[in-house]
């Protein structure tokens, strides 16, 4: 038996990947716990999990201080405020805590979230083996390289804190040298790009994930159905959006299930379904296409379903990943601040109408099945431990 220790940040769409790959472990007969704040993470966690809490006034402190802000910033400013404003600080704060966690589980390895840099930072400090869990394709993309000078900024940042560290300058402590797990394929990220051999693409991690949200399952009628959601963290930025959905798809023949707050949705069509949360992975089955803000999480579930995506990016990573879906022909990209009612009810019509998008969908979904999700990445943890 082996013991496994995820450092992850409080972000639901980074932590539900690690959820099947502890199952995973668990049923080989290993030992697995978590550090992370229990006020985003304890929740997604299943029953009886061990969980080592860090002080979640940290991450609710750097929400409230810049929250305004993130409303209003949009492209390279919005990067660098996400790691300017929070993963860094984010960091900086979790070390302490990461750091008795270890001396406490004793792990034999650290499992590390790519935006969890304190997992990073104590796994060397402390002379232990690490693996990255890059959550999001973007991540190794190198999105940056046309832009050097923001990517020199950002490497200068995690040279600082490898410093504050007392640690080796190397500007790298987003990806572990020892392994790198994707949750994606060569399908989606794209056929021509070259990765290191120690990068290993395993396709979603979603197979052991147990979600107990209510759903009423006898609302679905037999028309189409398609749903609409910006994810866990942008409802609250998506009042027009919604709108936009509601003029486009009422009175079309297809049901919609939207995931929005109900005070969002004041108007809600016959052929609607609005509820605040859903059962994703459940639902996914009972669809024929999403429309989606491009999270990686949702694109993911979506393709491992192969469902054709319209796709409306918001920030940080959505842009690149939307741009990975439309480069694999499984969807469509939408302007998310622009969009007309006429645009995005044509978009759905074309992905639900021309095959070729569904087809794409299918052979991303085959390829996510022959990489092997979260078993894939129980035997590269069981090889490095």
């Amino acid at each position: 038996m082996s013991r496994f220790l995820f450092v992850v940040p409080p972000l639901t769409g980074h932590v539900n990947p690690t959820v099947s790959v502890a199952a995973e472990l668990e049923s080989r007969g290993h030992q697995v716990a978590w550090v992370g704040h229990p006020g985003q993470v304890k929740a997604l966690l299943a029953p009886g999990a061990q969980l080592i809490e860090l002080d979640d006034s940290v991450p609710a402190a750097l929400v409230e201080d810049n929250i305004e802000i993130a409303r209003k910033v949009r492209g390279l400013a919005a990067l660098k405020f996400l790691w300017e404003d929070f993963f860094l600080p984010l960091a900086r704060a979790m070390v302490p805590g990461v750091e008795r966690a270890v001396e406490d589980f004793k792990p034999d390895l650290l499992v590390v979230d790519q935006q969890a840099l304190a997992g990073a930072l104590v796994a060397r400090k402390k002379g232990l083996n690490w693996v990255t869990m890059a959550t999001t394709s973007a991540g190794i993309t190198d999105p940056l390289a046309p832009l050097p000078k923001v990517r020199e900024w950002l490497l200068e940042c995690f040279a600082q804190l490898e410093r504050e560290a007392g640690l080796e300058v190397t500007r790298k402590i987003d990806c572990s040298p020892h392994a790198v797990i994707v949750f994606s394929t060569s399908a989606l990220v794209g056929v021509d790009m070259e990765f290191p051999a120690h990068f290993h693409f395993v396709g979603p991690s979603i197979q052991k994930r147990n979600d107990p949200t209510l759903f009423p399952w006898d609302a679905l009628t037999d028309q189409p159905r398609i749903l609409v959601s910006l994810g866990t963290v942008n409802a609250d930025r998506g009042r027009r959006f919604y709108q936009t959905a509601v003029e486009a798809f009422a009175d079309q023949p297809f049901q919609v299930v939207m995931v929005a707050p109900d005070e969002l949705v004041p108007h809600v069509p016959a052929n609607f379904v609005v509820q605040k949360r859903v059962p994703q992975l459940d639902l996914l089955p009972h669809l024929n296409a999403v429309v989606s803000h491009a999270g990686h999480n949702t694109v993911c579930e979506t393709l491992a379903h192969g469902l054709p995506l319209v796709l409306a990016p918001i920030k940080d990573d959505q842009p690149v990943v939307a741009q990975q879906v439309v480069e694999a022909g499984a969807g469509i990209r939408v302007r998310f601040g622009r969009l007309s009612p006429a645009e995005l009810r044509n978009a759905v019509h074309t992905i639900l109408s021309d095959g070729s998008y569904r087809d794409a969908a299918k052979r991303i979904q085959a390829s996510f099945a022959r990489a092997g999700g979260e078993s894939a990445v129980a035997t590269v943890l069981e090889n490095l431990q």
